[in-house]
């Protein structure tokens, strides 16, 4: 299935799409279906981050090549930093870049959308905690990163997490194809078979330490590629059988 949340005049919806259209759910998915018997044209809905999360985990260098472009050898094991619910953004969201940021980076990333309070979860039972998979760009003021000597004022400034655009659980996270084009041209192109860690022994590793709640997001690290926006630019995060996830900078 794919999940969606959307804007309508009593508030944000979920949803569930059904070809063309979305039928609408009464709550959030994480603990079933419930549908209200409403049903509307998917082109007319303003989607929404297709989750909300308590906070966005994310994973530093899991692919080797990105690792050594920016100038380390590849971690022996997860690096973990937290980006704030602030920066989540929707489809189609504007990323704002603020006006002493010299240097503003897109990273394309695979993101898994927890589905019910994981702790301690061993990797074989990883799958029984997903709701499912969508696409993140983890934007990234690097100028900012670099002058501090860690990572989060350059990492969670507003609007810096555009995800979506929505969530399916009609992937396996193993061998997913990821591209990213600025302006219509590649500049990423990375496989999740090539993570360092995979998606099970992430959320192995990543609730040994601290519980995810539902709705909860884990950014799996970008490949190598990573590059400047500036505002008027367009950046597509496209992974294969998830969607595209398209955002303007201003």
């Amino acid at each position: 299935m794919k999940y969606v949340r959307f804007e309508r005049p009593d508030g944000p919806c979920w949803g569930v799409i059904k070809g063309e259209d979305v039928l609408t759910l009464s709550k959030p998915p994480y603990d079933g279906l419930d549908y209200d018997g409403g049903r509307l044209p998917l082109r007319q809905c303003r989607l929404l981050a297709p989750c909300e999360p308590t906070k966005i985990v994310c994973v530093g260098k899991n692919y080797s090549e990105h690792a050594r472009e920016m100038g380390s050898e590849p971690p022996g094991f997860p690096i973990l930093f937290l980006k704030g619910i602030n920066t989540l953004n929707r489809p189609d969201g504007a990323v704002r870049r603020p006006g002493f940021v010299e240097r503003l980076d897109y990273e394309g990333e695979l993101g898994v959308v927890i589905r019910r309070r994981a702790k301690d979860v061993k990797a074989e039972s990883f799958a029984d905690y997903v709701l499912g998979y969508t696409c993140l760009n983890d934007v990234t003021a690097r100028d900012v990163q670099q002058h501090d000597g860690q990572w989060t004022r350059g990492k969670t400034m507003d609007g810096f997490c555009p995800i979506g655009p929505w969530v399916t659980d009609e992937v396996e996270p193993g061998a997913l194809k990821l591209v990213t084009r600025l302006n219509g041209k590649t500049v990423q192109r990375g496989d999740t078979a090539d993570f360092i860690t995979m998606v099970p022994q992430l959320i192995a590793f990543i609730t040994a330490s601290m519980t995810l709640e539902p709705g909860d997001v884990v950014a799996t690290g970008t490949p190598a590629g990573v590059g400047p926006m500036i505002p008027g630019d367009v950046v597509e995060v496209e992974i294969e059988g998830i969607g595209i996830l398209k955002n303007q900078v201003i």
